[in-house]
């Protein structure tokens, strides 16, 4: 029986349903595992990503199922309850079917948007160590990227100091000649700290450190976070490790991880992260956790490592992607599946009528507050229909693909009837399936109809096509984005950008490099506060960031910082933990 969503909060459930939350002895018996491709980490375990794909090479891939959303409020609108969901409903048919979400940032988790473990009777076990760390992997992340900090830092100092006779006397070092006005690395942790936006660092002694401005980023927008979401194997994990540029020369060379001689450390501190984390809904289906890159900032998708062995253990594999579908399953398209090489079988678009009331002029929906404002509570159907064209112009995008997408209407206690006949209309109208799940509240039951939409668009044969060709140059590719995907009538390159843009395409070595947006994902704007859909805009691009290990191009729109800010009431306030029995209250 599900559990009762109207009385449990969603750690109470947690704690309720890990109570027979499968070992890792009785995942591989029930998933036919061999023994040592389990590696047990408490109540939960790793996969040993090489012993499995190598052993299920020759077994054909199962059902590719991407989630995605429209552009969410700032509650979000519940993709990852949705994936959770989905998994729970296909279980409740026999069917063979596991899936991966990404792993919860630390900042999210204890400021204002939750853990991403889902919610209700679509939940994800065990929630305290998901939601506060799981194996350790974006420790290993956070590690290995101040590690290269750390050697960036002491080399500049040591250069200084010394000679470069005595460099290479005593320490068999080349002066590397690092410019301290171009250093294009921070430091990384994994909260919101606006106060470490900017700093300044190396203030002392000539032996404390070199002094210059810094500053910190939030751990999922880190270069070896993005890199783990992409890489196909440690070797490719490696290799992408040593080519990062951490600064550039006083003659506008990069410096590297490789230059440094640090990224042979900094993929040992990655050596266990490269396998994927097994984790249980509360109905005791499979679920995947592998990284965690934001969608605004950076790729916003789990790993092609988890995908590649989910595809061969499972007939049905979900998957999720961040935010809307112009940012997450944009980049999921174009990005992810391009590098894979995988194709999805499927589409699923989520959507809540508070979602679309908001897109249609309703009132501003502000989290941290116990109620939502009475407009999203009652039924308003004229206020609904004023937001369909957000809903519609994502499944426009998922089209474009040439899939055809499923609408999921995510129903809240509030819905009705008439407001979901209303959604249903105009998504199938537009040539998308549409199905209402109460996955929430009801679990893999809940969500029938649309496990069933879902299972019938997999036996479809749709033509998966991308949105631009490989050789397309990144204006262009920008320009193509910003008209088809978001809606703008064109782009304004703003300041050096332009230039920038040209340089990176006159040099070669770039043209295989990936276009990864930065974009809020507030809205299909690059203005947060412009809902719907805006006609007559332009699309403003002020930087062009370059990742040289990851093999990014990322033009900025607007401004858009890799640190979040913690707001006035941030969830850790409301977080404690039971010292009779150890176990944390209050995750949301």
């Amino acid at each position: 029986m599900p559990y009762d969503t109207t009385k449990m909060k969603a750690w109470e459930i947690a704690e309720a349903a890990e109570k027979n939350l499968p070992t890792p002895h009785e995942w591989r018996e029930r998933l036919g595992l061999a023994q040592d491709e389990v590696i047990p980490y408490g109540r939960v375990c790793k996969l040993d990503f090489i012993k499995i794909i190598n052993r299920l090479a020759q077994k054909p891939d199962g059902k590719y199922i991407e989630v995605t959303g429209i552009t969410p409020t700032p509650l979000g609108e519940g993709k990852s309850t949705t994936v959770l969901g989905l998994i729970e409903g296909l279980g409740k048919k026999g069917l063979s079917v596991g899936g991966c979400i990404r792993q919860p940032s630390g900042g999210p988790t204890m400021n204002v948007k939750g853990t991403a473990a889902g919610g209700g009777n679509s939940l994800l076990i065990p929630m305290a160590e998901f939601s506060m760390g799981l194996t350790g992997d974006i420790n290993d992340i956070t590690n290995a990227h101040n590690l290269a900090m750390v050697a960036l830092t002491a080399r500049m100092q040591h250069e200084r100091n010394y000679t470069d006779e005595q460099l290479a006397r005593l320490s068999h070092l080349r002066r590397l000649d690092i410019d301290p006005t171009r250093v294009e690395m921070g430091w990384i942790m994994d909260f919101c700290a606006q106060s470490l936006r900017n700093i300044v660092i190396g203030m002392g002694t000539r032996m404390d450190g070199y002094a210059m401005q810094s500053r910190f980023g939030i751990a999922a927008s880190s270069e070896v976070m993005a890199i783990l979401s992409i890489v196909r194997d440690l070797k490719d994990l490696r290799q992408r490790i040593e080519q990062i540029t951490v600064a550039y020369d006083k003659w506008g060379r990069p410096v590297t991880t490789g230059d440094l001689e640090v990224a042979g450390a900094m993929t040992a501190w990655m050596r266990s992260a490269v396998n994927p984390t097994l984790c249980s809904t509360v109905e005791y289906q499979p679920i995947m956790v592998h990284t965690g890159p934001f969608a605004n900032i950076a790729l916003g998708q789990s790993s092609i490592i988890a995908d590649r062995i989910g595809l061969k253990m499972f007939d049905y594999h979900v998957t999720e992607s961040g935010f809307g579908a112009d940012i997450g399953f944009e980049k999921f398209w174009n990005v992810k599946c391009r590098l894979s090489g995988l194709a999805p079988s499927a589409s699923v678009l989520v959507v809540t009528t508070r979602a679309l009331k908001m897109h249609g002029g309703g009132p501003k929906v502000t989290p941290g507050l116990p109620h939502l404002p009475p407009a999203y509570e009652k039924e308003d159907l004229e206020l609904l229909e004023k937001g369909l064209p957000n809903l519609l112009h994502h499944i426009n995008v998922i089209k474009t693909s040439g899939l055809r997408p499923v609408v999921c209407i995510n129903a809240f206690p509030t819905d009705t009837k008439a407001e979901f006949n209303m959604i249903r209309r105009a998504a199938e109208a537009a040539g998308a399936h549409c199905a209402v799940s109460t996955h929430f509240a009801h679990g893999g039951e809940g969500a029938q109809e649309l496990t069933e939409a879902v299972i019938e668009t997999c036996q479809e044969k749709t033509p998966f096509h991308y949105l631009y060709p490989p050789e397309m140059k990144l204006r262009d590719r920008v320009q193509r984005i910003a008209k088809v995907v978001y809606g703008a009538d064109n782009v304004e390159w703003k300041f050096d950008a332009e230039d920038k843009a040209k340089a990176l395409e006159a040099e070669h070595k770039y043209d295989d490099y990936s276009t990864v947006m930065v974009k809020t994902h507030f809205s299909l704007t690059h203005d947060p506060d412009i809902k719907g859909v805006p006609k007559g805009w332009m699309l403003p691009i002020r930087d062009v960031l370059v990742y040289t290990g990851a093999r990014f191009l990322c033009p900025v729109t607007d401004k858009i910082s890799l640190m979040p800010g913690t707001v006035s009431d941030p969830a850790f306030r409301r977080i404690d933990v039971d010292v009779e029995t150890g176990h944390v209250r209050g995750l949301f």
